[in-house]
């Protein structure tokens, strides 16, 4: 019996060691973590110093002017509003305008060089990850080729992209190409030489080629709409549609995305342009709170 106490007593103290070690190992490694976060914290806010002295606040880029070309005599910039948003992952080029909280995700290329232009994307659009948007070119030799232009008022555009418009990642709006306000361009999709309605859901996958697709219809996903007499027939949008929202849903967080990420940036240029403080500075603000501690 003494032995069986004996042994109870010193496993019980083994287990206890254990347990104090175990507390002390998890303390030093709580410690060390919150250090490593200290180090990250401050190195990432070193990051967005370094990065807020390579751009202005109103964004990461404006984008780059496009060559000159037998198709383009002049080498024409895009315009950007001050409240749109492009990723410096992204390539804007060329004759390209771009309106207020429009939002370009990484990856995506909007060319306006010497293929045709200008393009130009509406208030509230958004072109997300990996999209394109290019064109035919509209002009050889100095002079225009036909069927390769809309007219959207009193100006023409080889694409247009209205209001609210967005782009789904990787999808594609080759013109000549208009789109009205309101669309939703699904993931993979493609139009192609097509206006595009108000109102109207281009499903992943979906093609439309050549022809005018009606407001609010839907092309659903994978399918080819290449005849006129296809898109007429096309299904209307009804309460009951299972993509019903998507675009509204869309514009709503891309516009968010691109106004945070300017916000963002404008603090990070306000931290970089802060003028330093004097040591000396320093020590007298210091000076009373260390009297009073005392």
């Amino acid at each position: 019996m003494f032995v069986v106490k004996l042994l109870a007593t010193g496993a019980a103290a083994f287990g206890g060691a254990v347990l104090v070690g175990v507390i002390a190992m998890s303390g030093r490694e709580l410690r060390r973590a919150g250090d490593d976060m200290v180090v990250m914290r401050r190195a990432v806010d070193s990051m967005r110093v370094a990065l807020a002295g390579t751009m202005s606040a109103r964004g990461f880029v404006a984008g780059r002017p496009g060559a000159v070309t037998p198709v383009t005599p002049a080498a024409m910039s895009p315009s950007l509003d001050a409240a749109a948003f492009v990723d410096p992952l992204a390539s804007v080029v060329g004759f390209v305008q771009l309106g207020k909280d429009v939002f370009v995700g990484p990856l995506a290329s909007i060319r306006g060089d010497a293929t045709g232009q200008p393009i130009a994307v509406g208030e509230g659009s958004n072109i997300q990850d990996g999209a394109v948007v290019q064109a035919l070119e509209t002009v050889d030799d100095g002079k225009p080729i036909p069927g390769r232009i809309f007219k959207v008022g009193a100006r023409e555009y080889s694409v247009y992209i209205g209001k609210r418009v967005s782009l789904a990642p990787q999808s594609l709006v080759h013109g000549p190409a208009q789109l009205d306000d309101n669309v939703y361009v699904g993931m993979q999709a493609m139009v192609f030489q097509s206006r595009i309605s108000s109102g109207v859901v281009i499903e992943p996958g979906a093609r439309v080629i050549g022809v005018t697709v009606p407001p609010n219809r839907y092309v659903p996903a994978g399918q080819t709409v290449a005849e006129q007499s296809a898109a007429d027939r096309l299904p209307t949008i009804t309460d009951s549609y299972r993509f019903k929202g998507m675009g509204e849903a869309a514009v709503r967080v891309n516009t968010g995305l691109a106004r945070g990420y300017l916000k963002a940036l404008r603090e990070a240029e306000a931290i970089r342009t802060k003028p330093p403080v004097a040591e000396g500075v320093m020590a007298s603000h210091d000076a009373p709170a260390k009297a009073a501690s005392h």
